[in-house]
C-alpha cells in the first residue's frame, strides 16, 4: 500500500470515468450529509452519474460517523458486507471517509483491506485525485491531522430542491467530555464571509429557498478570522449579510453552544425577516455536578438565563434541545434536575441520546461510573414521555393560527398529503392537491400532535 504523500508527485493517467456510476453512504450528522453532497458533487464534475441503488454502482464512498458506540459496529458490518459487492466486479472502487476513518485510518485498514482509498475529514476536496491515484498505485490512506484555513468549497448536489445545507466552519475548540468531534474535526475554522455569501447567491440562484448554516459551534463563527472589528459579533454580523440576499425566504443554522449566545445574536434572528425564529440550545443534562463532568461550560442556573434571554429577545420562539440520558456518574437526583430542566424551559422538542462511550473521549475513562443499561432505558423512556406531553402542548398553540409554510417534499406515508415547516421549524402536512414542492404558502393550522402540525391553504 502506497500513501499519497509518496506518489502524489507522480504524474498519472487520468482515467475516464464518463458514464460511471457512483453511490454515497452517509452515517451520522448533518455535517456529514452536506460532506456527502460534496462528494457526490466532485463525482458529477468527474463525469460520473448517480447510482440509484448501492448495488448499481461502480465507485461507492461510505461516508462514516463515530458519535456512538454502535457507529463503529456499522461500520465494520457494512465493508464486511461491501466485500462481495467489491468481489462481484474487480473494476469496482471503494471509499471509505469521515470521522471513523479520520479516528481509526490503520483500523480501517486492517479490517477492511478491500477498501481502495481512507480518506479524512480535513481533504475530501483530494477525493478524486486520491481515486485516480489509486488505479494505479493500489489501495491508498490519506488523512491529514489539521489544517489552517477551508479549502475551496467543491459543488454539492444537494438532496432538497428547496433547502439547501451551507458549511460555515468546521471544527469545534470546546472540551466536552463526551464528544469525539475535536479529535476528528480539528479546531474551529471558519469560511470567510464574503465566499458564504457566495454559496448562497449561487444557490438561491438554482432554485434554493432556504438555507440551513452549519457548523460544530455555529454561534462562535468567526472568532478565529482576522476581520477588522464590527459592532456585532462575527455571526449576527454574517447573518445581517444573508439577509439581504435577493429571492432567499429563509435561515436556519446549527448546531450553536449555549454559552456562546450572545445578546445581539438574539436580537438579530428576532429582527431580520429572513431568519426563523428557531433556536437550538443544548443543554446535555440539568444537573450542575454532570455539567462540570461533561466540561460543558456552563451550569444550570446559566443555562436558564440563556433560556430567558432567547425567550424575551424572540417572538414567539420555538426552542429545541439535546439530552444525554445515563452519563457516567448519573444519580436519580441528577436526573430530576434534567425533567426540571424540561420543564421549565418548555422546548417544543428534544433530541435525546443514550449515553455509549466513545474511545478516544474522557467519558470513556469513567467506567467506574457506568450506569447500567436498565436504568437508563427507564429514565430514557420518562424524559421521552414528559417531553411528549410538552411538545403535544406546545404544539396546540399554533391550531388556528395563521403561518407561512415552505413545501419540501411528498409526505413520507403519503402521496396524498406534502410536508414542509413553518417558522419554527415544525413539520408540518397539507393536502398535495393545494401545493407543489417549493410553494411558499400561507396556511393556517387545524391539528397538532407532539411531532408535527396539519394545515389547509388560506
Amino acid at each position: 500500500m502506497k500513501t499519497t504523500l509518496e506518489i502524489r508527485n507522480n504524474n498519472l493517467v487520468k482515467p475516464s470515468r464518463n458514464g460511471l456510476k457512483y453511490y454515497v453512504k452517509t452515517f451520522g450528522c448533518q455535517m456529514n450529509e452536506h460532506d456527502s453532497q460534496r462528494i457526490a458533487g466532485m463525482f458529477e464534475k468527474d463525469g460520473m452519474l448517480k447510482a440509484n441503488s448501492l448495488e448499481d454502482s461502480d465507485i461507492l464512498f461510505v461516508n462514516t460517523c463515530t458519535i456512538r458506540e454502535n457507529a463503529d459496529d456499522k461500520l465494520y458490518g457494512t465493508l464486511g458486507q461491501l466485500k462481495k459487492w467489491k468481489k462481484h466486479d474487480p473494476k469496482r472502487k471503494l471509499l471509505v471517509g469521515g470521522c471513523a476513518a479520520q479516528k481509526d485510518k490503520e483500523l480501517v485498514r486492517s479490517r477492511a483491506p478491500w477498501v481502495d482509498v481512507v480518506i479524512g475529514t480535513h481533504n475530501l476536496t483530494n477525493v478524486v485525485n486520491l481515486l485516480n491515484q489509486s488505479e494505479d498505485w493500489g489501495p491508498i490512506t490519506e488523512i491529514i491531522d489539521q489544517i489552517d484555513e477551508l479549502p475551496t468549497v467543491a459543488p454539492a448536489i444537494q438532496d432538497s430542491e428547496v433547502s439547501a445545507l451551507v458549511t460555515i466552519q468546521i471544527g469545534c475548540n470546546n472540551s466536552c467530555t463526551f464528544c469525539i468531534v475535536p479529535s476528528v474535526r480539528g479546531p474551529e475554522i471558519s469560511r470567510r464571509p464574503s465566499d458564504i455569501v457566495n454559496e448562497v447567491t449561487q444557490l438561491v440562484d438554482t432554485g434554493i429557498k432556504e438555507i440551513i448554516l452549519l457548523g460544530q459551534n455555529v454561534n462562535s463563527y468567526g472568532r478565529d478570522l482576522k476581520i477588522e472589528s464590527k459592532s456585532r459579533p462575527y455571526f449576527s454580523e454574517l447573518l445581517h449579510m444573508l439577509n439581504k440576499i435577493d429571492k432567499l425566504k429563509r435561515i436556519r443554522f446549527t448546531s450553536p453552544h449555549p454559552k456562546d449566545f450572545k445578546v445581539d445574536t438574539l436580537k438579530s434572528v428576532n429582527n431580520l425577516n429572513k431568519v426563523t425564529n428557531q433556536i437550538h440550545m443544548p443543554v446535555q443534562s440539568g444537573s450542575d455536578r454532570i455539567l462540570r463532568k461533561m466540561q460543558r461550560g456552563y451550569n444550570q442556573q446559566k443555562f436558564i438565563q440563556k433560556v430567558d434571554l432567547a425567550k424575551k429577545y424572540i417572538d414567539n420562539v420555538s426552542l429545541t434541545t439535546d439530552v444525554i440520558v445515563g452519563f457516567p456518574g448519573e444519580t436519580d437526583s441528577d436526573f430530576d434536575e434534567t425533567l426540571k430542566i424540561l420543564n421549565y424551559g418548555e422546548f417544543d422538542a428534544v433530541y435525546m441520546f443514550k449515553f455509549s462511550p466513545r474511545p478516544g473521549t474522557k467519558a470513556s475513562d469513567f467506567k467506574d461510573e457506568f450506569i447500567d443499561q436498565k436504568t437508563i432505558k427507564e429514565r430514557f423512556l420518562k424524559l421521552k414521555e414528559l417531553q411528549t406531553e410538552i411538545s403535544h402542548r406546545r404544539y396546540r398553540r399554533f391550531i388556528g393560527t395563521e403561518q407561512i409554510l415552505l413545501i419540501e417534499n411528498y409526505s413520507k406515508k403519503t402521496n396524498e398529503f406534502m410536508s414542509g415547516k413553518i417558522d419554527g421549524g415544525q413539520t408540518t402536512h397539507i393536502s398535495a392537491n393545494d401545493v407543489d414542492i417549493g410553494d411558499y404558502v400561507n396556511v393556517k393550522i387545524t391539528e397538532a400532535t407532539p411531532f408535527a402540525l396539519k394545515a389547509t391553504l388560506i
